[in-house]
């Protein structure tokens, strides 16, 4: 099990909580999230994840990927901002029930197809937004596969990026179609933030 954590804000829209710690009334966001070894939302690239997410246009009424979905923050939090719908997958089976668990958490779950494997799992479709916060070495080899995954403008946020990938992902990616929108580079990882082209 995870340590407790104790409530804490990320941009201007979100709260993570811990199971079970009531709602706080204000204008934000909140998202609860069950202890494991997930993580809580606090990492580098989560937030950096969330912050470009309150701003993004496109959110409202979106399909969603969410590859690598971990706890399922992202997706949850694409949800709460109006998305329509979302397929969180993950190739591990723990990931899987605690990403299930937080949805429930969250009142979403009805929203959320969960799927433990690769995207090899997955029928052919294409989604609204691409989410996928995992290891860059993972998102240079599936960059054909992911992209394809995304609708024509649709954003990819990428993420979980060590400085020494950020430019074999970007132009991985580039070569596939997208185009950067943004490129953070954090304290260890980096975000990248790209559009599928038309």
């Amino acid at each position: 099990m995870g340590r407790v954590f104790s409530p804490f804000v990320i941009g201007r829209s979100f709260r993570i909580l811990p199971q079970g710690h009531p709602a706080i009334e204000d204008e934000r966001i909140n998202l609860w999230m069950a202890p494991g070894a997930f993580g809580s939302g606090e990492h580098e690239t989560t937030a950096s994840c969330l912050e470009i997410l309150e701003d993004l246009e496109g959110v409202n009424g979106a399909t969603i990927l969410d590859l690598g979905s971990g706890t399922g923050i992202l997706a949850i939090a694409a949800l709460k901002l109006g998305a329509r719908s979302a397929v969180c997958i993950d190739i591990d089976p723990a990931a899987v029930a605690t990403c299930r668990l937080n949805s429930q958490l969250n009142g979403v779950d009805a929203d959320i197809d969960h799927v433990c494997g690769t995207l090899s799992n997955l029928p052919e479709a294409a989604y609204d937004l691409v989410l996928a916060n995992i290891y860059g070495d993972i998102l240079v080899n599936v960059a054909e596969d992911l992209s394809q995954r995304a609708c024509a403008d649709a954003p990819l946020l990428l993420s979980g990026i060590l400085y020494e990938y950020n430019f074999d992902v970007r132009q991985r990616y580039q070569q596939h179609g997208c185009h950067v929108v943004k490129n953070l580079m954090l304290d260890e990882f980096s975000t990248v933030l790209l559009q599928k082209g038309s």
